[in-house]
């Protein structure tokens, strides 16, 4: 029932320092820029296989406040998976046999007044006390859907993969795997990294759950952590993030082989960010 990751949701405090700070990272313009009357403002960044979503409050509607909330709680970051559905309605009636706890079906829409285009969908929410501590929703997108992947020469195409942290691996299983319906394509413990990760394979990317092995097993919630992205060109996209001042490491041997990757180090809206 579960397509794909349709976008990745990060909350901060501005959104022209968050535009700015991920038109820079990944190289591209936003697609799309709207506001909602309930106090906040949102750009979106669509890619090859998911999009970014970047959202901010504004003024002092009860979005607004929401938003402030989550700020106050643990700062800037990623806040939210929306994975993608064909069939908003089928999802939540899979999602209830599974003893998901989805909220009731919203509509949405937003307009970008830069160019007058509206989209529309259809959104659902999972408990918070299932999915344990990461906010999930499920979306259709109704269609012709305006936002559209654009190739950019020179740019991020793409999110390789999410990183979870979690402190109990077997309850990450049950969740992603049998209950939300994601496939388990690698479940790998290294000791020298003290970590046990968990791949799960969906629309072309993947959600890493992390666990450290010194740790032992735990009931604390799990976390969104971190963001890995595409690059066609690594050693251009190191040298154009290099020149735009960010903090970056040298290129090294990727984990998987014949990889490469690169770590930056700043400038992401307290987000661990990976280029591969």
């Amino acid at each position: 029932m579960i397509t794909g990751l349709d976008h990745v949701l990060l909350v901060c405090p501005s959104i022209d320092d968050g535009e700015a700070a991920y038109a820079a990272l990944l190289g591209r313009e936003p697609d799309w820029r709207s506001t909602d009357p309930g106090g906040t403002a949102t750009v979106i960044f669509q890619l090859q296989n998911t999009a970014l979503e970047i959202m901010a409050p504004t003024g002092g509607g009860p979005l607004a406040r929401r938003l402030h909330a989550m700020i106050d709680q643990d700062g800037a970051g990623p806040k939210s998976l929306i994975f993608a559905t064909e069939n908003a309605q089928e999802a939540r009636g899979l999602f209830d046999r599974r003893a998901l706890k989805p909220e009731e079906i919203v509509l949405g829409e937003s307009t970008d007044p830069s160019n007058g285009k509206a989209r529309y969908w259809s959104r659902l929410r999972l408990d918070d006390s299932v999915t344990h501590g990461v906010r999930i929703f499920a979306l259709e997108r109704k269609k012709p859907d305006p936002l559209v992947y654009k190739p950019v020469s020179g740019a991020i195409s793409g999110l390789d993969h999410v990183v979870i942290n979690t402190a109990n691996p077997e309850r990450a299983v049950a969740f992603y795997g049998a209950r939300l319906g994601l496939r388990l394509a690698l479940d790998r413990s290294n000791p020298d990294w003290d970590m046990r990760l968990l791949f799960f394979r969906v629309g072309g990317l993947t959600i890493e759950l992390a666990h450290k092995l010194s740790a032992g097993t735990g009931n604390q919630p799990d976390k969104l952590w971190g963001l890995s992205w595409i690059a066609p060109d690594i050693e251009a996209t190191h040298q154009r993030l290099a020149k735009a001042k960010f903090s970056v490491s040298n290129i090294r041997a990727g984990r998987r082989p014949n990889t490469k990757v690169f770590t930056v180090r700043d400038g992401t809206l307290n987000t661990p960010t990976l280029i591969l």
